[in-house]
């Protein structure tokens, strides 16, 4: 773990629950990452696994029936956990912003683009309106909108939903954030517009200089843009590695369950790498959470908790069985998952 000092942010020990019905279910355990400057960090797993709850705890953002149970979340040496809601307001849109999943549903269909980008760049930064608009029909252009000033009097059903989510990005680059959390950002996009915006997100970075948390499930994606990897799993971290170390020589037997389970034109890999049935919160065991679904799990397993730790540099699993499981070599010894990054 980086130090405060030399990290953009430091998430430490964070612990959440959600209340349903009569009792507390703990959705985030004792998660511990950091994202260094200018430092692309993946965060991969199942849906409902805490990706997003983890995401959006950046923010200090809590839904309704939740709680932070523990743990602290450094940024510019404050915990972004117990800060007021006007501070909050203050870092928000401005130091951290957010790319979500749904642009449309970002974005105000009575209002045209340009002036919700006029209206962000106000909310945070002191300037004429008139100035204002100038500056979001550059922001337009350097995200690769065509025809910018034409789009910025569009509303956002008017435009395709790469152009939207160009329009998302135009708005979290506004104030030259020192983060960007990006939530599954091209999941509803195709395949070619993907490509785009992640090429796109390779040159904003190398302009504006900032850190980005890439939340999502696709890791093919994950591969091309991704400088490190935390795998999360009903809550925990299993494992942490930069991305070509973790492709190559996946430790945990979950890490290589998601590698196997990406497709392929050879036949899957099958065996002890393909995941079995996925358990609810209430049945997971107080060991390893993994263990109902492990092909490797001892007794032990399921009474005894797991935590990160080294198994080579700058690479942690929480599996005290890593040794025996097979990771110095590709998970599919044919057509892998390549860990290789999209042109710039």
């Amino acid at each position: 773990m980086s130090s405060p000092a030399e990290s953009v942010v430091e998430v430490d020990e964070l612990t959440v629950d959600f209340w349903e019905r009569d009792h507390w279910v703990n959705v985030v355990n004792k998660v511990s990452f950091s994202i260094e400057p200018g430092e692309t960090l993946g965060l991969v797993g199942e849906s409902g696994c805490g990706k997003s709850t983890t995401a959006f705890s950046l923010f200090g953002y809590r839904r309704p029936g939740s709680r932070v149970r523990s743990g602290a979340i450094r940024f510019d040496g404050r915990d972004l956990l117990r800060l007021k809601e006007r501070e909050l307001r203050s870092i928000r849109g401005a130091r951290i912003c957010l790319v979500p999943q749904n642009p449309a549903g970002s974005l105000t269909p009575s209002m045209r683009v340009g002036t919700q980008l006029v209206e962000t760049l106000k909310a945070h930064r002191a300037s004429t309106w008139r100035k204002a608009e100038k500056r979001a029909v550059e922001l337009f252009a350097q995200v690769g909108l065509p025809e910018p000033g034409e789009i910025a009097e569009r509303y956002p059903y008017e435009l395709s939903g790469g152009q939207q989510q160009r329009v998302v990005m135009a708005m979290a680059l506004a104030c030259s954030p020192s983060l960007l959390v990006l939530d599954e950002p091209t999941t509803a996009l195709d395949v070619t517009t993907q490509a785009r915006i992640l090429k796109l997100l390779f040159r904003l970075q190398g302009e504006h200089g900032m850190s980005m948390l890439y939340v999502t499930h696709n890791l093919g994606v994950v591969a091309q843009i991704c400088d490190r990897v935390a795998v999360m799993y009903a809550g925990e971290l299993v494992e942490i590695a930069p991305t070509v170390e973790l492709f190559e020589n996946p430790r945990h037997p979950y890490t290589r369950g998601l590698i196997a389970a990406v497709p392929r034109i050879s036949a899957p890999t099958g065996g002890d790498a393909t995941l079995r049935g996925l358990l609810r919160r209430e049945e997971l065991p107080d060991g390893c959470r993994f263990a109902p679904r492990c092909a490797y799990a001892q007794t032990d397993c399921f009474t005894n908790p797991q935590s990160l730790a080294p198994v080579a540099k700058d690479h942690r699993v929480a599996c005290w069985l890593w040794k025996s499981i097979p990771g110095a070599r590709r998970v599919a010894a044919e057509e892998p998952a390549q860990a290789t990054p999209v042109p710039r």
